[in-house]
């Protein structure tokens, strides 16, 4: 590489929030997720979200299910989804707070489609957690008064309601699942901004 390149290469790089390592737990995330669905139809058919199957004590699912796809298209398109959340938003909190948020969204998600939505028989995939953590970034985003914060607020509640009442979503796309995944990422990532402010206040 020419060593004028050097430099214009590392940029890009911190600019996508890939620096410091951070790329090896964004390969390692995609790894899981692939190999998940590479086990077969009958691990996917044992770890997705079943309302029957959890009604029957498989609690598991209720986390389990969203590192399950459908096929490789389904996989492709919630990877490289998680490729654009991680360079928006990977430094906006630590990893155990990453942890607890996307924890919190795959319960919330669950319990969601659940109690509010049992209609939905079945659920696989990471979309509904994806939108937690661009709700949790949002959130911090607003907190911190970054300049893209309206825009990150403004296009994911668009694109929330425009799934809840005037959209027409792919075949086997369940919109609930994004609606409960965002208003518990952005809670979440509200809580935690807030808790910062309150430490850097203090000290």
């Amino acid at each position: 590489m020419p060593r004028d390149a050097a430099p214009a290469f590392a940029q890009i790089i911190a600019a996508l929030q890939w620096d410091r390592g951070r790329w090896i737990w964004l390969l390692l995330i995609l790894l899981l997720l692939g190999a998940v669905l590479g086990l077969g139809d009958s691990v996917g058919a044992l770890l997705r979200y079943d309302r029957s199957a959890i009604a029957a004590g498989g609690w598991w699912r209720l986390l389990t299910a969203h590192i399950v796809h459908l096929d490789a298209p389904h996989l492709i398109l919630n990877e490289l989804g998680l490729v654009l959340v991680w360079s928006l938003f990977a430094q906006d909190y630590d990893a155990v707070e990453w942890c607890a948020i996307v924890l919190s969204g795959a319960l919330a998600i669950s319990s969601g489609l659940w109690w509010l939505s049992p209609r939905v028989s079945w659920y696989v995939g990471a979309s509904g957690v994806l939108h937690t953590v661009m709700a949790a970034g949002a959130a911090k985003h607003l907190a911190v008064r970054a300049w893209d914060r309206w825009i990150l607020l403004l296009g994911l509640c668009s694109k929330l309601a425009w799934e809840q009442w005037g959209g027409h979503p792919a075949p086997l796309v369940v919109v609930d699942a994004h609606l409960y995944g965002a208003a518990c990422g952005f809670a979440v990532g509200a809580a935690l901004s807030w808790r910062m402010a309150i430490i850097r206040h203090r000290s």
